[in-house]
């Protein structure tokens, strides 16, 4: 492949999408799933006119259920599984699980009976298909299922918490655990049989209903992941996992301290030295959820901020420059198809933009962004770039009716001028921003659900920098305003999308 050649495969062709993480689907547990509801809103898709669904990272969460830090980068949450795809199959039998079915519990023991039930009873189609899927996905697999089960056997313990011969994977200990923890391994596995499984059968639909799946990327990994657990060789940490330097980004106007994220730093040299194996692997797992992938903190392929440990905040950081050229040099030799996303927000250098440009790699606006009275600002829509991917906001932003009721956040009177809006009117003015994505010039146009609900900040997603309420809002049908859907569908069909 040329140097030329180089370039995202993506369609540049005008289309718009509906960001909505599976989390926040209607349910009738505790929480949206993969389920009938999924299937639904692709359908809610197709009659509106979208051609695309956004998610955020789909792994398995830790405690605060942030999706940006999962214990893996290659498995599915299996709190997304359906029970309802496992009940239509005959191998789950709700009403046997005595557990509060408002719970995340009540998910796992009906996961537990399901795979007692898979492994006495189903004959041998499905039992070869969890075969074929363990051999298709044994390198990340086996170490995942394993780590899994240390986690479980030691009370939700970090692995540089656990005993030191697990700790630092000896193979006497290794084969040990393998041996001790035979049954909860294979419950793994048949939980992440299930997810791929119910998740490709969705991917399917979506393509039936002319819908493309567009996933997210979080550039770090968590520390305590399976990841680093099993290939710590590829962070810069020492076998007990102990970091000299852990991510964040630096003070600004956001923030006097900067943001300590505190993920391991990757050792580029050793990744570099493997031509960069572990990241085509990530990638692999990744390209077969996904039609479209967003590459979060693009801005970490360039340069990482480098803090110390020891520090609370990011103050004393450094900037690090990484070798991001040679690694999407050889992604694009890896594989055909690489449709990449660069989330390029913030505070972005010349360099970054370059290796950006470079691979033709979109980038993100963000309308919420736009309107500081500053008529150069890249957000706003006569600075849009054809491949761009322009947003309302995002899942880090307050949803659009809750920022409008904040006039803080923009200046009023030239976000009222651009937009023609005479008075003070949420609606018109959500409205408004909705017609400003669909009319730009940028390829693809993504609206948050809460967006199209015209739902206010109690329905916002997540704020950054905190822990507690984040992650956790849904929605429902009866939300859902046909008179809304149509002035959104005339804007699709206006604007060619």
């Amino acid at each position: 492949m040329k140097q030329t050649e180089m370039i995202s495969t993506i369609d540049f062709n005008r289309r718009a999408g509906v960001l909505l993480h599976p989390t926040s689907l209607p349910g009738r547990f505790n929480h949206g799933d993969l389920g009938h509801q999924a299937y639904r809103f692709i359908e809610f898709l197709h009659q509106n006119g979208f051609k695309v669904w956004q998610v955020l990272p789909l792994g398995t969460t830790h405690d605060d259920k942030s999706p940006y830090q999962c214990l893996s980068t290659h498995a599915g949450n299996p709190l997304l599984i359906s029970l309802d795809w496992l009940i239509d199959k005959g191998w789950l039998d709700i009403e046997k699980v005595s557990s509060d079915r408002s719970s995340e519990q009540f998910r796992l023991d009906c996961l537990k009976q399901a795979v007692e039930f898979f492994y006495q009873n189903v004959d041998e189609f499905w039992p070869d298909k969890l075969q074929a899927f363990r051999q298709q996905h044994q390198y990340w697999l086996d170490d995942y299922a394993l780590f899994i089960a240390c986690k479980d056997y030691f009370n939700n313990l970090a692995w540089y918490d656990w005993p030191e011969d697990i700790r630092h994977r000896d193979k006497a200990a290794l084969k040990k655990y393998r041996k001790q923890f035979k049954n909860k391994i294979e419950q793994v596995y048949f939980e992440q049989f299930l997810f791929y499984t119910q998740w490709h059968e969705i991917k399917e639909y979506a393509h039936q209903h002319q819908i493309e799946l567009f996933g997210d990327m979080p550039i770090f990994v968590a520390r305590d992941s399976a990841d680093v657990w099993a290939e710590r060789e590829n962070f810069l940490m020492n076998l007990d996992g102990e970091m000299p330097f852990v991510s964040g980004v630096p003070p600004d106007a956001f923030s006097e301290t900067g943001q300590r994220w505190g993920n391991p730093l990757y050792d580029w040299d050793y990744l570099q030295s493997t031509d960069f194996d572990w990241w085509k692997r990530r990638f692999r797992s990744q390209l077969e959820l996904f039609d479209l992938l967003r590459i979060d903190h693009f801005r970490g392929m360039q340069a990482c901020w480098q803090i110390p440990a020891d520090d609370d905040t990011a103050i004393n950081g450094h900037w690090v420059e990484v070798p991001g050229d040679e690694l999407l040099f050889s992604l694009f030799h890896a594989f055909e198809k690489l449709p990449l996303i660069a989330e390029d927000l913030g505070v972005i250098t010349d360099e970054v933009i370059a290796l950006k440009d470079k691979f033709k790699l979109p980038g993100m606006k963000v309308l919420q962004f736009a309107f500081d009275g500053n008529t150069k600002n890249p957000h706003l829509p006569h600075m849009q770039l054809i491949n761009d991917v322009v947003y309302t906001g995002t899942h880090d932003n307050d949803t659009t009716a809750g920022w409008i009721q904040q006039s803080e956040n923009y200046n009023k009177d030239y976000f009222q001028q651009y937009l023609s809006l005479s008075v003070d009117d949420s609606h018109q003015a959500v409205l408004a921003m909705i017609r400003s994505v669909m009319s730009s010039v940028s390829f693809l146009a993504m609206i948050p659900m809460q967006d199209i609900l015209m739902l206010g900040s109690d329905s916002r997603m997540n704020v950054p920098g905190t822990i507690g309420d984040n992650w956790q809002w849904k929605f429902s049908w009866d939300q859902v305003v046909p008179e809304i859907n149509e002035e959104i569908k005339k804007f699709i069909v206006l604007y060619q999308r």
